[in-house]
């Protein structure tokens, strides 16, 4: 019997030398990538202006001839740390806001130790920020400052109680405004069964592994599915590069203070404060609407950390007349690196700043 037409059998050996030679390549990839380290992430050079208990501010080194008069002070989010914007050169964000001329500061984070559980929410917002705006300030000789923020709740906060201070811009990524939208967040710190004060009194800061458990929730499979495609492109440099870059950031998870994280839990979601226009820290109002600087608001297209729902008020709410959102194909970490944002939201963010920086 004849074989049939589209079956080419001479074929059948060259094809099964490929997969041979590629599963051979495979195993080796695959050993030296449990024998080496990843890439090394924020490398870019910068000088440690200021370092105190947690908190951590830095200042990079000019690359252009031209310096934008207004800094940037870049709020990184309390779980993560300041390597998701400076990946490797070629890839880091802040890298191309420096070639861009914008003198470029940020607040990273440090794990809060265990006698730092009693940080609160009026430590960051009233203290931390106030702190390296005010060194920010003496460092570049200028009064105006423009907030560039990924801890972009707290920057919010910090703009709505000090709205006739220097922040002169501010720009968010999927800033969640109404934490209702935030559903699995929702549900599994839901008040009828989430003691927050139990879990903070008895253990004090948060878990990094609590908090990488509630986002792997968001997609169960993801890790395993991760897992899958590595080994199937394990013999592409590029691609494992890239793994490791993500990989390293998407499990290099902060602990959250615990008096912290009581107060996000029921001041935001909880009670909704944010949205419902009854926040306070310290005492001091905290409103969206009293926000009237500049204010760009880029949100991801396929968010699962913050979907669009949670996030899509605040330029609704923002006192500003100059205010847009943004919506950019990609998901919660793609919208800022990688790839896709090369393409797509840094240039955005460069055309935005740029007559807003002089």
């Amino acid at each position: 019997m004849s074989a049939p037409a589209a079956l080419d059998l001479a074929s059948i050996p060259e094809r099964i030398q490929s997969e041979v030679q590629r599963a051979i390549q495979r195993s080796i990839k695959g050993v030296e990538y449990i024998a080496s380290s990843g890439p090394a992430l924020g490398s870019t050079p910068k000088d440690t202006l200021h370092v105190r208990g947690t908190m951590n501010l830095y200042h990079y080194r000019p690359m252009a001839d031209e310096i934008c008069r207004v800094p940037i002070l870049t709020v990184m989010a309390t779980t993560n740390r300041g390597h998701i914007l400076d990946m490797v050169p070629g890839q880091s964000f802040i890298e191309f806001l420096l070639k861009r001329g914008y003198d470029v500061y940020m607040l990273d984070w440090t794990p809060p130790k265990p006698e730092e559980k009693n940080l609160r929410m009026e430590d960051y917002v009233l203290d931390f920020i106030p702190d390296c705006v005010r060194r920010v300030q003496r460092d570049s000789g200028e009064q105006d400052v423009i907030g560039y923020c990924f801890g972009c709740v707290l920057s919010l906060l910090y703009g709505a109680i000090f709205n006739d201070g220097p922040m002169k811009n501010l720009i968010c990524f999927t800033t969640p405004i109404d934490f209702r939208g935030m559903t699995l967040f929702s549900n599994f710190a839901d008040r009828r069964s989430f003691d927050v004060d139990r879990l903070v009194d008895s253990v004090g800061n948060l878990p990094p592994e609590m908090i990488l458990s509630s986002f792997e929730m968001l997609r169960p499979a993801s890790r395993a599915v991760s897992q899958v495609h590595l080994w199937e492109n394990i013999w592409n440099d590029e691609y494992v590069k890239s793994y490791r870059m993500f990989n390293r950031w998407a499990t290099d998870i902060l602990p959250l203070a615990g008096e912290y994280f009581r107060a996000i839990t029921k001041d935001l979601m909880w009670d909704n404060k944010l949205f419902n226009d009854t926040m306070s820290v310290g005492g001091r109002a905290a409103k969206i609407a009293d926000i009237k600087v500049p204010i760009l608001h880029a949100v991801a297209e396929h968010d699962r950390i913050v979907p669009y729902e949670a996030a899509r008020h605040l330029i609704a709410k923002g006192g500003s007349a100059d205010k847009e959102e943004v919506m950019l194909k990609g998901g919660h970490v793609s919208l800022v690196a990688g790839p896709s944002a090369i393409r797509r939201l840094w240039p955005k963010l460069d055309n935005w700043l740029a007559g807003r920086s002089i």
